[in-house]
C-alpha cells in the first residue's frame, strides 16, 4: 500500500492532519513528523528520513510539507536514499493529504493518487 508522510514545523499540526486523514482512510499508513527533537519548531532531516522509512510499505510514499524549509529538509532526507517511488507533493498539506488518503484507501496506485491530488489543484475554490 502507498504510504503518506506529513512533514511540519510543529508536531501538533502534523498529528492533527494525520488524525483527520485517518478518520477517512484508517488503513492507509500515515506518518507525521514535526518540529525538532527537543520539541521546538523546525524541521529535522533525520526525523524526516526515519518517518519516510516508516511510511514506506513497498508501494511508495507521498510526502506533504507545510512550509519552504520543510521542503528543503525533505529534499535532503531523500538524498540519503533516492527512490523514484517517494514523491514530494506541491499541494496544501491538509487538502492534499485528504485527497491522497481517500485515493489510497480506495485502492489507487501511487501514480493515480498523485494525479488526483494534482487535478484538484486547478479546481476553483469558494
Amino acid at each position: 500500500m502507498v504510504g503518506i508522510l506529513l512533514v511540519s514545523h510543529v508536531q501538533s499540526l502534523a498529528d492533527g492532519v494525520k488524525d483527520l486523514a485517518k478518520m477517512i482512510a484508517p488503513a492507509v499508513p500515515i506518518i507525521s513528523v514535526g518540529g525538532l527533537p527537543d520539541g521546538s519548531p523546525g524541521t529535522d532531516v533525520e526525523r524526516i528520513y526515519s518517518g519516510l522509512n516508516e511510511a514506506d510499505q513497498g508501494d511508495g510514499v507521498m510526502i506533504f510539507m507545510d512550509l519552504g524549509s520543510a521542503v528543503m529538509s525533505t529534499e535532503m532526507a531523500l538524498e540519503f536514499e533516492p527512490n523514484d517511488k517517494h514523491i514530494m507533493q506541491n499541494a496544501p498539506i491538509v487538502e492534499g493529504t485528504i485527497i491522497a488518503a481517500s485515493a489510497i484507501q480506495a485502492g489507487n496506485t501511487l501514480e493515480e493518487a498523485c494525479n488526483l491530488v494534482e487535478s484538484q489543484k486547478n479546481v476553483d475554490k469558494f
